[in-house]
């Protein structure tokens, strides 16, 4: 085997290769002075570095050094921007080096799903094509100033409720198709140094020890030769890890996980070489990232130049998304009455582990309105975050509006509404904030709702109101962008990662989301947001890719070439402004089911006011192809294409056909045997249907009358173990108290959803595989037998 850095590695003993293997500690890996092997600093930072400023604890929330707290992912994929994400990236890797940080965890890219999902103010996209060219485009300004992204959550990962107890159940085209293609971008165009996994098994292997998902997929086929980390407490079997492609478990858990490795070597389990290839991989990024993180040391970043780029991000990703009798752009000294809580104290950023401390203080609305020429003539608060309707307030809010032309409303979800480890159980804003705009429409008939939120919500109100901009969350410097959008200082032109439904009732994952037990049934397949809709013409509230613009563009002039499409778009109003068009394909078929049209590229037009501009989209190996499981490998089918060129998922304002040579006759499907999955009806698939498509017996998911080690703690309420129930009983009454005080606690939630073998991968070797084993028996009601194995666990650590 040739190895890099071999010279080394063969003067390592086995113990000191293990020991590599898992983290010196929360955030770096094992060094070696003696071998010249330096320590590697990873962070958190989808959208700002949160690189600690003391001791890290074991979820990360201590204290961190402040960083510039960009728009997040959602927000800046409505920007439609690669460009921008590059710049962004390359950002945060100027504050990275500044703080010795050599791996930025970032970007997330899991897909929309669901919009419940907690964490989708992390990610880009409902879309794998959007995600993935998003995320290649940080990867890449990351990766220029020399050390490494982490693109993650790979793979499957689609919500937070016992996110590490919970098995993704997806059919392989799916899988492929919908939940793999955005890493693949990620790494083949963006050359990602690293990756981390997800929580998850997928069809019944945990993901951080999936062989044909870091072995077959991602460096057979995409040819990764970085590393690949465990989310934090991922790390299910170490040892079984590292020899299905796994490099890193994280954080450290001290000599145990060195213990297993080497156990695993001298058990034959796992090969030595295997050890060594994955050391040697390792070491490849460790001593690449070193040498930009050495060269910064005792550098700063410009704070101000940030400052900027963020509120450049912000402006280019919010979106209009309602503007009647054109009540926007407002004029300069416009009387505005300011309603909601959200402009005193913005909503800014999601929370959990991607938690920022701004660089620079957060602006407010209601600190710098003034400085944007409306004059602001009142202020109510409206509601109170997190709590019932207060009368009193409402009525202070409508008598606040009585004297305004105008009234800006701002509302959207509270921090308890998103967060890293907590689903949402609707698609509601909270009823403070809906019954406060249905009261003021009441006395006043000019009202613009800005929206600050990170996913998409349901709009009782949207008959009452004019005008409705979206900054999702908009960072430190959204403020400003938001006045500059109002004011028409900028013109709006972004356009929406995700559908917006009218109801969650209406969602293609409605029956089948979260999972129930421990499976997580992806029944829908393909059939994910807009896929869906566009097929079966379902009506929506806003359509994929939609946002409105104080001008307009005109599309004209389309040609379909074998290998291109090119066509006009002109900007046909009275003001300069960008343009998001949109390249679909679909193709109808007997033998492969599709949705109507999937996404196959886009680009951001910027136009002056009566410019135009010819655009071209080149087709790539994306474009045609299909995951055919008969031959395992992606291809073409041949036949007649449609090309379409939109302003939006349902916008289609261009089409045309070409005929394409592919690569097989027929896809091999049968719409018998799967005839929902041809129409796109998917919200009821029946366990026949699916289990045609899943290709073998649909897995048991409901959980057993024992507990096991890869058992949720929020499970333990079914064991027969005092202790467990005591152990369920607090953390739910904390869950309780701090969902009743609107601010999430990552630490409980974590807790929650944990598997009892997470305490042995999260406490830094305080609690070992074998200590877990045995609180598994006491959480069974074995509490004399457990509490034995518990002290001879102790006395063998």
């Amino acid at each position: 085997m040739d190895l890099k850095y071999g010279e080394i590695i063969h003067k390592m003993t086995l113990e000191e290769k293990a020991y590599m293997m898992s983290g010196k500690n929360t955030w770096e890996t094992v060094d070696y002075e003696k071998y010249g092997i330096p320590s590697m600093v990873m962070s958190d930072g989808p959208h700002g570095l949160r690189r600690q400023a003391g001791a890290g604890d074991h979820l990360g929330l201590n204290a961190s050094l402040p960083a510039t707290c960009f728009p997040t992912a959602a927000s800046i994929a409505n920007s439609w921007d690669e460009k921008l994400g590059e710049e962004i990236g390359a950002a945060l890797a100027e504050e990275a080096v500044t703080m010795d940080v050599n791996v930025i965890l970032g970007p997330g890219l899991n897909i929309k799903r669901s919009p419940l999902c907690g964490r989708n103010f992390e990610y880009f996209s409902e879309d794998p094509y959007h995600a993935g060219k998003m995320a290649a485009a940080y990867v890449r300004g990351i990766q220029s100033k020399g050390i490494s992204a982490c693109p993650k959550h790979f793979a499957a990962n689609s919500q937070e409720l016992r996110r590490m107890a919970s098995n993704s159940v997806v059919d392989e085209r799916t899988f492929r198709e919908l939940y793999t293609t955005g890493f693949e971008i990620a790494v083949k165009e963006g050359k990602s140094k690293s990756i981390m996994t997800s929580y998850n098994e997928i069809n019944g292997v945990y993901a951080n020890e999936n062989k044909h998902l870091l072995q077959d997929i991602l460096v057979k086929e995409w040819g990764f030769d970085g590393f690949v980390v465990s989310d934090w407490g991922g790390s299910n079997d170490h040892a079984l890890g590292v020899e299905a492609g796994s490099h890193l478990e994280m954080p450290g858990t001290g000599k145990s996980g060195m213990r297993d490795i080497v156990r695993a070597v001298e058990e034959g389990t796992l090969k030595e070489e295997i050890l060594d290839q994955r050391l040697d991989e390792l070491l490849k990024v460790i001593f690449a990232t070193h040498q930009a993180t050495a060269e910064g040391k005792g550098t700063t970043f410009e704070i101000e130049k940030h400052h900027e780029l963020a509120r450049k991000a912000a402006e280019e990703s919010i979106v209009l998304l309602k503007n009647e009798k054109n009540i926007l752009p407002l004029k300069k000294g416009t009387k505005v009455a300011v309603i909601g809580d959200f402009a005193k104290t913005p909503r800014y950023q999601g929370a959990g582990s991607s938690l920022v401390n701004p660089a620079k203080a957060p602006e407010a609305i209601l600190d710098i309105i003034r400085e944007s020429g409306l004059e602001m003539v009142s202020y109510s608060q409206g509601y109170v975050r997190n709590r019932k309707p207060k009368r009193k307030l409402i009525e202070e809010a409508q008598q606040a509006t009585k004297n305004a032309e105008v009234v800006l409303i701002f509302a959207g979800l509270d921090e308890i509404s998103e967060s890293e480890g907590l689903d949402r159980t609707h698609m509601q804003m909270p009823q403070a904030q809906n019954e406060l705009i249905d009261a003021i429409s009441c006395v006043n008939g000019n009202i613009i709702v800005v929206l600050s939120a990170g996913s998409a919500v349901e709009m009782p109100w949207f008959d009452h109101v004019k005008g409705i901009v979206h900054g999702y969350l908009g960072g430190q410097a959204g403020a400003s962008a938001m006045l500059n959008v109002l004011t028409g200082k900028c013109c709006p032109s972004g356009k929406l990662n995700e559908t917006y439904p009218y109801h969650y009732e209406d969602t293609p994952a409605y029956a089948y989301y979260p999972s129930k037990e421990r499976s997580s049934e992806y029944r829908e397949s393909l059939y994910v947001g807009y896929r869906y809709y566009t097929t079966v013409k379902a009506a929506v509230r806003f359509p994929f890719g939609y946002g409105l613009s104080y001008t307009a563009f005109s599309y004209d002039n389309l040609k379909v070439e074998p290998d291109k499409v090119t066509f006009t778009v002109k900007n046909t109003g009275s003001c300069d402004g960008a343009e998001v068009v949109q390249l679909y394909v679909g193709r109808e078929s007997k033998t492969v089911f599709r949705p109507v049209r999937e996404l196959k590229g886009f680009q951001k037009v910027w136009l002056k006011a009566g410019e135009q501009q010819e655009v071209t989209i080149a087709f790539d190996d994306k474009t045609f192809r299909f995951f055919d499981t008969r031959t395992n490998t992606w291809e073409i089918e041949t036949g007649t294409y449609h090309v379409m060129i939109g302003s939006n998922a349902e916008d289609i304002r261009l089409s045309g056909d070409l005929a394409v040579a592919g690569t097989v006759e027929e896809g091999g499907y049968k719409e018998a045997e799967l005839p929902h999955y041809f129409t796109g009806a998917v919200k009821e698939i029946k366990d026949t249907e699916y289990q045609a498509l899943y290709g073998k017996e649909i897995p048991d998911g409901s959980w057993g009358k024992e507990i096991h080690m890869n058992d949720a703690v929020c499970q333990l309420n079914h064991g027969k173990g005092i202790l467990g129930w005591i152990f369920w009983g607090v953390l739910t009454l904390l869950l309780k108290i701090s969902q009743w005080r609107g601010k999430p606690s990552l630490n409980v939630l974590f807790n929650y959803n944990m598997p009892i073998r997470g305490y042995a991968k999260m406490t830094g070797g305080f609690v070992t595989m074998d200590m877990a084993r045995a609180l598994t028996e006491m959480a069974n009601g074995h509490r004399i037998k457990g509490t034995g194995h518990l002290i001879k666990a102790c006395v063998k650590r």
